[in-house]
């Protein structure tokens, strides 16, 4: 599969400069990065919820956890984890499980963790679980113009 059609169709649109990493098979952040070979706080990783509204995006470094407090009491909000099973259909390009940190071009209202607005350079899911993409710091940020951002990740 490689790149999702929505992001290759966005990173062309928005003039992104972009490259395509290819790794084995993964299940984790952690793995991809491993298998990368990058640097796990330079993925940005995706953690799905929900609540009463619909379904959210938090966007994390790949070394933090979300701590769903703050970001529920930051957005005034009830989040709740997704389960994978309950994420068909919203990212109809996309392997299951295989979540890029894109949420507004799916339509999922996105909350950015700060961690990841200082980067030089940013990786992501592409859409399976064989690639990630790389773009600059810089662009990673124009692709989520607009999106909510905070303090919302913890490291162990």
């Amino acid at each position: 599969m490689s790149i999702a059609a929505r992001i290759d169709s966005r990173l062309r649109a928005q003039h992104i400069a972009f490259e395509l990493m290819p790794h084995p098979p993964t299940g984790s952040t952690h793995e991809s990065a491993a298998a990368a070979h990058v640097p796990e706080d330079h993925i940005a990783k995706a953690v799905m919820l929900h609540d009463g509204d619909g379904h959210a995006m938090a966007v994390m470094p790949g070394d933090t956890w979300l701590h769903l407090d703050t970001l529920n009491r930051d957005s005034g909000r009830t989040f709740t984890l997704d389960e994978e099973s309950a994420l068909a259909g919203l990212l109809p390009d996309c392997a299951p499980g295989a979540v890029p940190p894109l949420g507004p071009l799916y339509g999922i209202e996105t909350f950015l963790d700060e961690g990841l607005t200082t980067l030089g350079e940013v990786y992501f899911e592409a859409g399976d679980h064989q690639h990630l993409v790389k773009v600059s710091g810089e662009d990673f940020l124009r692709l989520l113009a607009g999106v909510r951002q905070g303090h919302y990740g913890q490291r162990d």
